[in-house]
């Protein structure tokens, strides 16, 4: 009678329990994947059986040599690598959380480091035809726990086999950066340029959303010399004044 009591109350302490079993091999929820292009851009993205790997899609349009790449989720730089003339070539990948991550190939630039935060849309490199590659193209991956998978945009998977167009839907708000004069308010301009108008100013120690940059004058200021000048949605304000924690260009270009 006393094993069966207790017997019966092992059952009830565990019962509860049982319930936040996950099974193995249960899925979290994947990143809102978006392409690795600045939004509204068009690319044709084409797969194939005989890819490696299969599920991968190499991604072209236009005149793309030195096209922006942008990050498809946000997320922690896990790897930089550089393979010379072989394989993938200047390539890098994002750790998005929960066994899941993007992979960007054949760069001709790669922007990032290693442990850096990312945010979707950020600029992480520009298209290339590095290492195997016959010419300028974007070869992109996404995995889950270190095996490729079908890749997804915008909530819906790609073609799978054979070539389509896809419109980009990463609009991103922008990359926050802090301002630093060291006091002085920072003048706003119509243009990357002082002699473009004055249109507004924002102060010293300022949060401010970086949506593009482009290149223009090259201004000397608390971050050292930069022709880097950045459209902060009101006007553009010179990049050398303002702290990311990047060096170089973080947003696509305008």
């Amino acid at each position: 009678m006393i094993r069966a009591r207790l017997a019966a109350l092992a059952g009830a302490l565990l019962a509860p329990l049982l319930v936040f079993v996950v099974p193995p091999g249960t899925a979290m929820a994947a990143p809102a994947w978006q392409m690795p292009f600045p939004c509204g851009q068009v690319w044709e993205g084409q797969t194939r059986t005989n890819h490696s790997p299969a599920n991968a899609v190499d991604l072209n349009r236009t005149n793309d040599d030195g096209d922006p790449v942008v990050a498809s989720a946000g997320g922690r730089v896990a790897r930089v690598e550089n393979t010379g003339s072989t394989s993938y070539g200047r390539w890098i990948e994002i750790d998005h959380g929960s066994g899941y991550r993007s992979r960007y190939a054949h760069l001709s630039v790669q922007r990032v480091s290693v442990g850096q935060q990312v945010s979707r849309g950020q600029l992480i490199g520009n298209v290339g035809s590095t290492g195997g590659s016959t010419g300028p193209h974007l070869h992109f991956e996404q995995l889950l726990n270190g095996t490729p998978i079908k890749v997804v945009f915008n909530g819906s998977q790609i073609y799978y086999w054979g070539t389509r167009n896809y419109t980009s839907h990463n609009c991103s708000t922008g990359v926050t950066g802090t301002v630093n004069t060291a006091g002085s308010a920072l003048t706003i301009r119509s243009g990357p340029s002082t002699s473009y108008a004055a249109v507004g100013t924002v102060a010293d120690g300022a949060t401010v959303t970086i949506r593009c940059q482009v290149h223009g004058q090259s201004i000397t200021g608390t971050y050292g010399t930069t022709d880097l000048w950045d459209n902060i949605g009101s006007g553009y304000i010179s990049d050398a004044y303002v702290y990311t924690g990047s060096d170089g260009q973080v947003a696509p270009n305008c």
